[in-house]
C-alpha cells in the first residue's frame, strides 16, 4: 500500500479488522463498482447523462410510456449497447470473496448490469433494487423475457416492438425514475439494513433515494458505516469511515484477510 496516503492506509487496516469481526455485512453497490468493467456512470464528469441529457428521457417512464419516438431511441441505444458484454472486475470478484469467507449477508445493488451474477455472487444474496437490462418486461401484463428476445424484432425490423401477448409498451426490466421499486426487494434491503452489524456503500453517491437510507437505517440500529467511492457522498458525515479513492485499487485490499 506504499502508494496510498497514510490516511487511506489506517483507513483500509480498520475496515479490514471491522470486516473481521462482522457477522452480518450488508453491502450496497452503485455504479462507481462497473466504471472499470467499462460501463460508464450516469452523474459523473463523463456520466451517460452528463455528456448527453436528453439520454434521461428514456430512462424516465413517463416520457417512454407518452413518447413512441423515446422508446425507438431506447431500443436503438439498447439494440448498439447490449450484445457488448462487460466482464467483472475486481472490485466485483472482491465481494465474491467476502462471501466465499460467510461475511456477506446481503448484496444490495443499484446497478442493472448483471455483473455480480457473473462474478459469482449467489442469486440468494443479491438484491437488484433497480431491475435488470437482461431482461424486458410488459408494462401492461408483466410478461418477461430475456432481453436478447426483444432484440432480435428490433434487429428484424421493429423499431418499438410491443408485447406479443397483450400488445403492451415492452421495457428493460429496470426500474425507470417514475416507477416503483419492487415492494418485496425494498423489505429486504431495509430488513438487513435494520439487521447488520457493519454497512458498506462502494461506488454510490448516496443520491438516489429510497435505497439510499438503508444506509442511516444501519447507522441507527448500531451498525458501522463505511463509504468506498472516488468522490464525496452525500453521507460522509455519518460514516465511520470513508475510504476515497479507486474501488479496483482499494476494496481487495479491504477484503484480504489479516496475515
Amino acid at each position: 500500500m506504499s502508494d496510498l496516503s497514510a490516511v487511506l492506509e489506517d483507513g483500509i487496516r480498520i475496515v479490514r479488522q471491522w470486516i473481521g469481526e462482522s457477522r452480518r455485512l450488508v453491502v450496497l453497490t452503485g455504479a462507481g463498482i462497473s466504471t472499470d468493467s467499462g460501463i460508464p456512470d450516469f452523474r459523473g464528469p463523463q456520466g451517460v447523462w452528463t455528456r448527453n441529457p436528453e439520454a434521461e428521457k428514456m430512462a424516465t417512464i413517463q416520457h417512454y410510456v407518452a413518447d413512441p419516438e423515446v422508446r425507438k431511441r431506447a431500443w436503438k441505444s439498447r439494440m448498439e449497447t447490449f450484445p457488448r458484454r462487460a466482464e467483472p472486475n475486481v472490485g466485483h470478484h472482491s465481494l465474491v470473496e467476502l462471501e466465499r469467507r460467510g461475511k456477506l449477508q446481503l448484496l444490495i445493488t443499484q446497478n442493472v448490469d448483471g455483473l455480480h451474477h457473473d462474478a459469482g455472487n449467489s442469486s440468494d444474496r443479491i438484491v437488484e433494487i433497480h431491475g435488470t437490462m437482461r431482461e424486458v418486461s410488459c408494462l401492461a401484463c408483466g410478461d418477461r423475457h430475456p432481453m436478447q428476445y426483444a432484440i432480435d424484432r428490433v434487429n428484424a425490423g421493429e423499431e418499438d416492438p410491443a408485447c406479443e401477448k397483450c400488445g403492451g409498451i415492452l421495457k428493460s426490466a429496470t426500474i425507470s425514475f417514475g416507477q416503483g421499486l419492487v415492494a418485496a426487494d425494498l423489505g429486504r434491503a431495509e430488513a438487513a439494513a435494520n439487521d447488520c452489524d457493519l454497512m458498506f456503500a462502494i461506488g454510490t453517491t448516496l443520491g438516489v433515494y429510497p435505497i439510499a437510507a438503508v444506509v442511516p437505517i444501519a447507522k441507527e440500529c448500531g451498525a458501522r458505516v463505511v463509504i468506498l467511492n472516488a468522490e464525496p457522498t452525500e453521507m460522509d458525515s455519518i460514516a465511520d469511515v470513508v475510504l476515497r479513492g479507486s474501488i479496483a485499487e482499494v476494496l481487495p485490499q479491504v477484503v484480504a484477510e489479516p496475515a
